[in-house]
């Protein structure tokens, strides 16, 4: 069933809000992760670096955590859009969600050198928050779960430009 849009909801973010360590596409030493529809799930695929190790073979927790987080926001992100009638390609600038809560559970080690898948499942939880369970899998393992409870982004968040 052909999605409306394949962009990722990072690409039509303003520049001021393009510098996160997670997604931002303009922070050259970051993860530029890139999250997406898949039906009425969200997707998200990264392969790790060599500097993201924690023992050789393995991937560190702390990116695990990172990815979880910004595909969570991104996720939310993306699903107030589409309720308000829009895909990331479209319409007014997608609303921002900050992590109001993180929550991960580490089921199984993370293989170092293949590219690792994120699903999200979005709930919405209060007109300003919602939750995001993501499966972090790599090949068909099952290696982390975690809950992000992302709030809309303050107006006040950004400071203000005098």
């Amino acid at each position: 069933m052909g999605e409306k849009a394949t962009i990722a909801i990072q690409d039509t973010y303003d520049e001021k809000y393009s510098w996160c360590y997670g997604c931002g596409r303009l922070n050259e030493q970051g993860l530029q992760i890139k999250t997406r529809w898949e039906g009425e799930k969200t997707k998200t695929t990264y392969l790790p670096r060599p500097e993201h190790m924690a023992i050789p073979g393995f991937v560190y927790g702390g990116l695990i955590a990172s990815i979880i987080d910004c595909h969570g926001t991104a996720s939310a992100a993306m699903a107030l859009h589409r309720k308000n009638g829009f895909e990331p390609s479209e319409g007014p600038e997608p609303p921002r969600f900050v992590t109001a809560s993180l929550n991960i559970d580490y089921v199984k080690p993370t293989p170092q050198d293949v590219p690792l898948t994120l699903i999200g499942t979005i709930e919405e939880i209060h007109p300003k928050k919602w939750r995001v369970i993501t499966e972090l899998f790599a090949q068909d393992t099952r290696c982390a779960r975690g809950e992000v409870i992302a709030a809309v982004m303050p107006k006040t968040f950004m400071k203000s430009e005098n």
